[in-house]
């Protein structure tokens, strides 16, 4: 099965194993050989069967009683985990750039309303719902898309919601009044947070866990662009050609990623892929074939994922102290973020004076101290790795200390941002101030979104899942009363406001950094999580339990909009090519996936053939 659970397993795997640095480079270079497919045949044929795969042999006796249970070749051009270094690559940029469509959707929109509120009539109030319902599709999407990715695989959900956001987003082109573009805005958020859920699986299906780090790093970046670069271009844009022109550039930019993932982006997901090539094979020889991954993890109905996808991240929410104050901390933080799509404007247009196109170019402070937290947080690895280098383990509160940092960093840029936007203030020291809160919540997100995972690792997809919703809830609704605050508090109290709620959060991760440890001991879910690591990290080769979720180091796609990985992503299904010294941890987020519920006829077949399930630690 899997072979690691978290970067903590990955760590205590590699000190249990003896393994240095040397031996592992070894290790790299004794890789087999994998012969290249074109890439139309890895496209066009994810079952990947050959001649070398039709005549390997299998454990069992191609049965009904007996099937025939397949797995990757040792060496399998076919493997997402094989790929060339430039195909994984390429399929990564892509997918970030996906993501980065989709955010930017979310916000360009912004930078119309002006245009939107003359064409028809309507409010600052009822024309941000634009941005609103938009994010409001982040919500509700994932608990769609996740589940069916697990059924169906990566593919066929990135390109039949991908197809449809950029449909929804030509109609509103022609949006005759601000109903319909308004809902033709929240189906096309709803279809387009699948890119934001699929996204980082797709990166965790093909990097192992000590590859990622810097694949990570690239498409963290992209979520966090997208928002503050939209309102940028939607300012000139709208107010050179109008709103329509907005929608259309939407339209066109998806529609040509669209494309590009049409050609360019395989299936990755492992157990779709050999189910696949499991049902090729059984056609092919008449015998029966099955997926060993089908075997240790038996596939569920749709009903059972939506239940799991609709259910537990409520509970979580309601009986887990941990993940009801951190998903509330990080939701009141992206809700400001999409907060300052309605300030801006009030504070540098209305009241500065500044043109539309002008008024977006205060946005740039955002994204600069957005990467500015992400260099610091991959900075920070070096101690979180110093950490797992001397203990063999990191307990899951070691990933707060940016989180503590960024915690101070919110309130400040935000006080820092209202006490200087008054026009007789030169407007760098706003700019720079929403610069400071920027950088504050890409620290805060990542670490605490990275502590949630390290503390409910068979719990990782829910956890994430609920606080998606969440977040995605403020990010709908913060934009609405904002227009309203600014009205009635004035720029300066009403800008303070979100700097207080700050405040009031600022505590949780010293709390947790602290005492995290004992409350999740006292906590049903967490503790059940923290029995599994105890278990699994003390076990070689034993079996990962009963739980229904599991995590794998890696890239948690975190971001705007969605969690990345809500259904359970299978990175790390099965690595027999791997040496179990090659499981390197990391510093980036984790991503979910599930753990089998392994039954009766699952033991027997696998017992019988030698071939018992393992889990790696």
């Amino acid at each position: 099965m899997a072979e690691s659970s978290s970067s903590t397993i990955n760590a205590s795997a590699e000190v249990g194993t003896g393994t240095n640095h040397h031996h592992h480079h070894d290790l790299e270079n004794q890789k087999p050989h994998v012969p290249r497919y074109s890439h139309w045949n890895v496209l066009l044929k994810p079952h990947g069967v050959s001649e070398a795969v039709l005549q390997h042999k299998y454990p069992g006796n191609g049965t009904a009683e007996s099937p025939f249970v397949i797995d990757w070749l040792h060496v399998d051009p076919h493997n997402p985990q094989q790929f060339s270094h430039k195909r994984k690559w390429g399929i990564t940029l892509l997918v970030a750039l996906a993501t980065f469509a989709v955010a930017f959707d979310s916000a360009a929109y912004s930078g119309g309303v002006r245009q939107v509120i003359a064409k028809f009539g309507v409010s600052q109030e009822v024309a941000i719902l634009g941005v609103s319902l938009f994010v409001l599709g982040f919500a509700i999407g994932p608990m769609l898309w996740a589940p069916l990715s697990e059924l169906y695989g990566r593919q066929v959900v990135f390109l039949g919601t991908n197809f449809c956001l950029t449909a929804f987003l030509g109609g509103s082109i022609a949006s005759q009044n601000m109903a319909t573009l308004v809902i033709l805005r929240c189906l096309a958020g709803c279809f387009g947070a699948s890119t934001m859920t699929n996204s980082g699986g797709v990166i965790a299906d093909m990097f192992s866990a000590e590859e990622r780090g810097s694949a990570t790093a690239v498409f963290a970046l992209a979520p966090f662009m997208g928002p503050s670069l939209g309102p940028i271009v939607g300012g000139f844009l709208g107010q050179a050609s109008g709103f329509r022109w907005l929608e259309a550039l939407m339209c066109i930019f998806t529609g040509i990623v669209w494309l590009m993932v049409v050609l360019m982006v395989p299936e990755t997901y492992s157990p779709v892929l050999l189910r696949k090539r499991a049902t090729k094979l059984t056609q092919l020889t008449g015998k029966i074939y099955v997926s060993k991954l089908d075997i240790l993890r038996p596939r569920k109905s749709i009903t059972e994922e939506f239940k799991v996808a609709l259910v537990r991240p409520w509970a979580l929410i309601f009986r887990e102290p941990i993940v009801s104050l951190t998903s509330v901390y990080i939701a009141i933080i992206y809700g400001t973020l999409y907060m300052l799509f309605a300030a801006y404007p009030i504070v540098f247009q209305v009241h500065r004076g500044w043109s539309q196109g002008i008024g977006g170019l205060p946005f740039l402070g955002v994204l600069v101290g957005m990467m500015s937290g992400a260099m610091y947080y991959l900075w920070d690895n070096r101690r979180y790795m110093a950490i797992v280098n001397a203990r063999g383990a990191a307990r899951p509160e070691d990933r707060l200390p940016p989180a503590i940092i960024g915690s101070f960093l919110i309130p400040i840029g935000m006080f820092w941002f209202a006490w200087t936007n008054s026009p007789s203030i030169h407007w760098i020291s706003c700019v720079m101030g929403g610069g400071v809160f920027a950088a504050g919540l890409v620290l805060v997100f990542l670490s605490m979104l990275n502590y949630l995972v390290d503390s409910y690792v068979i719990y990782a997809a829910s956890v994430l899942a609920a606080n998606s919703v969440l977040r995605s809830l403020f990010g709908t609704a913060f934009p609405l009363f904002t227009t309203y605050m600014y009205a009635d508090l004035g720029i300066h109290w009403a800008s303070s406001i979100p700097g207080f709620l700050a405040l009031a959060c600022l505590p949780c991760p010293l709390l947790f950094y602290k005492y995290g440890e004992s409350i999740r001991l006292k906590c049903k879910f967490a503790a059940e999580a923290d029995a599994f690591l105890k278990k699994l990290m003390g076990s070689d080769g034993g079996s990962g339990g009963d739980s229904s979720e599991e995590s794998t180091s890696g890239q948690a796609a975190v971001g705007h909009g969605a969690v990345d990985g809500m259904g359970g992503d299978a990175a790390d299904e099965k690595r027999d090519d791997r040496h179990p010294s090659q499981n390197g941890a990391t510093g980036t987020p984790s991503l979910p996936r599930e753990l089998p519920d392994r039954n009766d006829l699952s033991e027997k077949v696998l017992e019988r053939d030698g071939n018992g399930p393992s889990t790696s630690a």
